[in-house]
């Protein structure tokens, strides 16, 4: 099982507390935002008298009212549609352990969320990574490139959308050209969509689900945690339309008899959130990622494409290795008494000895600390004993 790079650094920056210095946590994509209050007074208000199994799938009453979140974006599905899961982590599991066997395949643009290998490894899936570059913003690979590595084992293709690590948001015409591939070789599509409201400088969003002709096909991965800033719930699920994939992944939410019964009352309620919330918050992190780009602009060496959607960045840095310069920031430099965690982008791809010039940044902090962390950053990069010109 391969280490996390967005949390394998947390007992350098445990000790770094320790020792007094104050760390800016742009390691992880933990939302500061806070919470919808709908969210917490349904819990506040529970008062059954024993917290019970919820059916497998999910409570019914939760399944209905996301049927009506998704008809208002466009996506018509029904309760039977949708199995409700323990993050989006899980329902991810579930579709890997259901539609593949062990040593079949996955296609995947790198660099991508670094626990997609670790789901892989526990289902016995192989990840065959298609290197998508920052010189393009890491915008799709060529179709040339997914053909090369399709094998007789290739069974489904993955992206998330918008990007984690990278924010990239997917138009829909690259969708379509993946939805022409899928057909040509009868591959699943699977999309990580946790970030969908998240979309900047007047984007538009385009879900998988949105596409024709390919019902069948498409497996969409959803949550609640970052949508809501809720990422302790512990509420995701699976959605798609193929009935067979539905019978078979209900065996294994079976097997681990349900999702949380709390979190889904939560989960519920939240829905209730007007739309007005997220006008707001995508203001707000439109704003921070503004903060950042500007930071790294004034960074000589660095570079980024400017992400359209989610809360992260990739970014390039003039360092020899990235997930030592990170744990150096920890160990053994503080400016102020501060310093500042970021994830080493090495750890979001599968091929070796790629992004080691690169570190994934999470832009959850407000504008503040974002340009602190910035001007923190630029000192560091004065002293490191690795840094590259």
């Amino acid at each position: 099982m391969p280490a996390s790079p967005i949390r394998k650094l947390v007992p350098f920056s445990d000790a770094a507390k320790e020792r007094g210095v104050h760390v800016y946590h742009l390691n992880i994509g933990q939302p500061d935002i806070e919470t919808p209050p709908f969210a917490m007074a349904a819990v506040r208000d529970f008062n059954d008298k024993v917290i019970k199994y919820s059916h497998s799938a999910g409570n019914l009453s939760y399944r209905k009212r996301l049927c009506q979140y998704y008809h208002e974006i466009g996506i018509e599905v029904t309760p039977d549609d949708i199995i409700v899961t323990q993050g989006a982590s899980e329902a991810l599991l579930f579709v890997f352990e259901t539609i593949m066997d062990p040593d079949d395949e996955v296609i995947i643009p790198e660099p991508f969320y670094a626990n997609y290998n670790g789901f892989a490894q526990t289902a016995g899936v192989k990840v065959k990574p298609i290197f998508s570059s920052i010189e393009n913003g890491f915008a799709l690979p060529p179709i040339a490139d997914f053909e090369k590595v399709i094998t007789p084992h290739t069974k489904a293709i993955m992206i998330c959308n918008p990007n984690n690590p990278t924010g990239y948001l997917y138009s829909k015409e690259e969708l379509e050209v993946l939805k022409q591939l899928a057909l040509k070789y009868d591959l699943y599509l699977i999309a990580d969509e946790v970030y969908r409201e998240f979309c900047y400088d007047g984007s538009k969003h385009t879900s998988l689900m949105h596409l024709s002709g390919i019902e069948d096909n498409v497996i969409m991965i959803d949550s609640v945690s970052k949508r809501y800033s809720a990422c302790g719930i512990r509420v995701g699920r699976l959605v798609t339309k193929n009935k067979e994939v539905i019978t078979t992944a209900m065996k294994f939410a079976q097997a681990r008899l349900s999702p949380p019964s709390l979190g889904q009352v939560a989960a519920e309620a939240v829905l209730d959130t007007p739309k007005s919330y997220f006008g707001e918050v995508v203001d707000e992190y439109q704003g921070r990622r503004d903060t950042v780009v500007e930071g790294l602009k004034q960074i000589e060496g660095a570079y980024c494409p400017i992400p359209k959607g989610a809360f992260y960045i990739v970014a390039h840095l003039p360092i020899d290795n990235s997930e030592t310069f990170c744990k150096w920031m920890l160990t053994d430099f503080s400016y102020e008494g501060k310093t500042v965690m970021m994830a080493p982008a090495c750890g979001f791809y599968s091929t070796p000895n790629l992004g080691t010039q690169e570190v994934r940044i999470s832009y959850c902090l407000c504008k503040e600390d974002l340009k602190d962390a910035m001007r923190i950053l630029k000192e560091a990069l004065k002293v490191y004993p690795g840094r590259k010109i």
